[in-house]
């Protein structure tokens, strides 16, 4: 059945959890792909029989006509679907490096295909060439915060570090209070958390 193999990509899609990648379905994909070069090819076949044939593409109403048209609109379903599998991809790939930084961990690596790592990279670097000429760095503070200072616990040794109005031990437990803006690329990288209470 036409369009099985895209609508499948796009269930697979839909069936992860929101802003969850799953891995890449190339195997699928290309399945897909090469369907749409079938459809194509069947479409260009059927148009040069009904204009051998000498009968108007436009105005003709006969079984090729028919044909064309199922394999056009097959074409076109899954070109939509194909779009709709790598604009989803795209966009939790894109939010990743707002919430994590710009190194994915592995298990989130091992999910891309080679472009989406690519454009992952590429993102990244415009990021960080946008941040870099504003001197302001835009993935802290999603939300503006209440306070300037958090209280945080270090979940891991991470040793001497300068901050920005300091310089501090952050040894395996300890406990201290920081700006929130040096503290969060160590909470988003799982290396401390912050204390509420």
């Amino acid at each position: 059945m036409y369009g099985r193999r895209a609508c499948q990509l796009v269930k697979e899609l839909s069936s992860a959890e929101k802003g969850q990648l799953t891995g890449f379905n190339s195997d699928m994909f290309d399945q897909v792909v090469k369907e749409c070069s079938t459809h194509y090819l069947e479409l260009q076949s059927l148009m040069r029989k009904i204009q051998e044939e000498g009968m108007d593409i436009q105005t003709t109403r006969n079984a090729d006509h028919f044909g064309m048209v199922i394999h056009h609109l097959s074409l076109m379903r899954n070109k939509r679907c194909l779009m709709a599998y790598v604009y989803n991809r795209a966009e939790i790939i894109r939010n990743l490096r707002w919430k994590i930084g710009p190194v994915l961990p592995q298990e989130i690596h091992e999910k891309l295909s080679y472009s989406e790592e690519e454009y992952f990279k590429n993102h990244s670097t415009a990021l960080e060439s946008y941040m870099s000429e504003l001197e302001l760095d835009l993935t802290v503070d999603m939300v503006p915060p209440k306070d300037p200072y958090i209280q945080v616990r270090v979940l891991d040794d991470i040793g001497e570090v300068l901050l920005s109005d300091q310089s501090a031990n952050l040894a395996r437990h300890s406990m201290h209070f920081l700006k929130r803006i040096d503290a969060e690329q160590f909470i988003s990288q799982g290396l401390m958390e912050e204390l509420t209470g």
